[in-house]
């Protein structure tokens, strides 16, 4: 019984890590990211390790999934603001070296 277990426990974490890998969008991946580390808590509870299991679950599914979407917001947010002066290379307000605006 506990064979079964980890083999359908290894096979959601291969699907689960395929899909992680073929998602493009970001928040998706983060999303995905967030079901792997399920599975991965999953199967080190499988392999009684629940101590491994209990720090996949707090790290691999809740903190990395959350700064990942945390950076993509902040990346988002700065494109939409600074969207505009990305060709010059110039920050809104400054000058280059010769001056101008």
């Amino acid at each position: 019984m506990a064979d079964v277990l980890i083999v359908l426990a290894l096979a959601l974490v291969a699907a689960s890590s395929t899909a992680a890998v073929l998602a493009r969008d970001p928040v998706r991946q983060s999303t995905v990211l967030a079901l792997l580390g399920l599975s991965l808590a999953l199967l080190f509870a499988v392999l009684q390790a629940p101590d491994v299991a209990l720090s996949q679950l707090a790290v691999g599914s809740a903190l990395t999934p959350l700064m990942l979407l945390l950076s993509v917001r902040k990346v988002r947010r700065r494109g939409r603001e600074g969207g505009s002066h990305r060709n010059t290379g110039n920050r809104p307000g400054s000058t280059d070296r010769e001056g101008r605006r």
